[in-house]
């Protein structure tokens, strides 16, 4: 493997730039240059909505027509938090008992160098028989507005056409590769808000506090299980994540409490017989007390079924890791909720253990069995391409 294609030099000098949300930071200045050098097309667009940063995003392109397999990732982390709790500063992409560490190192900065050094393996001695493609975003770890959405969209106005995509984010649980997973459960997010009346509490008379109304409806939201899951996903998880009352003083009842709620949901239920679920299970505990309910954008949960391209990636699994990988839907979303409206999509990547912690970290030889699981993948996708 030469210089230029080796993927612990790639990560580090992607973990080197500072991308944290929205902020691109040389990153994909960086992964421009390199792919552009081993004869890849490269287009680099801004995307704006109001309300929301501008957000910078790559798509590269190497080879023509079908078949095209598409990588999926991104660019941008989470922030660091305090850095002086690193052992190793969170943008030196130091090296220490065989170990890479910064932000990004598993969250998946790591995983695009790999599939970098692949394709770039790859595709020396000649294009491929068909079309690979890289589409990185900085706004995965963010809104997700300004990101993959609108670049599939552009991708799609110039006349591109996916027919199978892998998003590299760190899915594998114990060794690379031990877990692919296929699909993920829906998320529906909501802030209820209940109302009462202010006052001071020696005079509860003269108030009406909204707090045991609203746990009361968080109890009734909660206390049964909506499903016991399905043969592909796991049960619908209800989760509290916050309770805000904007009340700073210990003698005022506030006069209203707001909660916030996030169900991850398998496919047994719509978006729409959640909703009604939820509505039901509120009103039966409200008892009166006036409330409101808003909903964040949700998402439907998806499955990629097990056929030619799932079986691929799991023998190119094996063969380059050395390890037969588990096909899951569980863990949380990725940007593969976006990519699955246009082609089927896998998410495959490095071990997540460490992801969005302090002394984030990924071990070289891991690094390494990616990038050797990716070219295989590469090798038996253009060699027979699934149907």
């Amino acid at each position: 493997m030469n210089s230029r294609a080796d993927p612990v030099e790639i990560a580090r000098a992607l973990i080197r730039c500072r991308s944290v949300t929205p902020a691109e930071a040389g990153a994909l200045d960086y992964l421009g240059v390199l792919l552009q050098r081993a004869d890849f097309a490269v287009h680099r667009m801004r995307f704006s909505a109001a309300g929301t940063p501008d957000v910078e995003n790559l798509f590269a392109k190497i080879g023509g027509g079908k078949p095209h397999l598409a990588f999926g990732g991104h660019a941008d982390v989470v922030p660091p938090g305090n850095e002086a709790s690193w052992r190793h500063p969170p943008f030196a992409a130091e090296v220490a008992d065989g170990k890479l560490f910064g932000r990004g190192a598993t969250d998946m900065k790591g995983a695009i160098a790999a599939f970098a050094a692949a394709a770039i393996e790859f595709t020396a001695k000649g294009k491929p028989q068909g079309t690979i493609s890289l589409l990185i975003t900085g706004d995965e770890e963010g809104p997700a507005v300004n990101g993959t959405v609108k670049l599939l969209q552009w991708a799609k106005a110039r006349g591109e056409r996916f027919d199978h995509a892998i998003v590299g984010e760190p899915t594998s649980v114990k060794r690379v590769g031990d877990t692919i997973k296929i699909g993920r459960r829906g998320s529906l997010s909501a802030t209820l808000t209940v109302f009462g009346k202010a006052g001071h509490v020696a005079y509860p008379d003269r108030a009406r506090n909204p707090m045991p109304s609203l746990i009361a409806m968080l109890s009734a939201l909660s206390g049964k299980a909506f499903d016991k899951g399905t043969k592909e996903f796991p049960p619908s998880n209800l989760e509290v994540t916050s309770v805000e009352t904007g009340n700073p003083a210990f003698n005022v009842i506030p006069g209203e409490a707001s909660a916030r709620f996030n169900l991850r949901f398998n496919d047994k239920h719509t978006i729409a017989s959640l909703k009604k679920t939820i509505e039901r299970r509120l009103k039966s505990a409200a008892k009166g007390v006036r409330y409101r309910l808003d909903y964040e954008p949700p998402s439907e949960p998806y499955l990629t079924r097990r056929g030619a391209f799932v079986d691929l990636v799991a023998k190119a699994v094996a063969e380059a890791g050395g390890v037969k990988a588990v096909l899951s839907t569980s863990g949380g979303t990725s940007d593969a909720r976006f990519i699955k409206n246009y082609c089927p999509v896998v998410d495959l990547g490095l071990v997540g253990s460490t992801m969005h912690q302090v002394d984030e970290h990924v071990p070289l030889a891991d690094l390494r069995v990616l990038t050797a699981i990716y070219r295989k993948i590469l090798e038996r996708y253009f060699a027979r391409p699934p149907a």
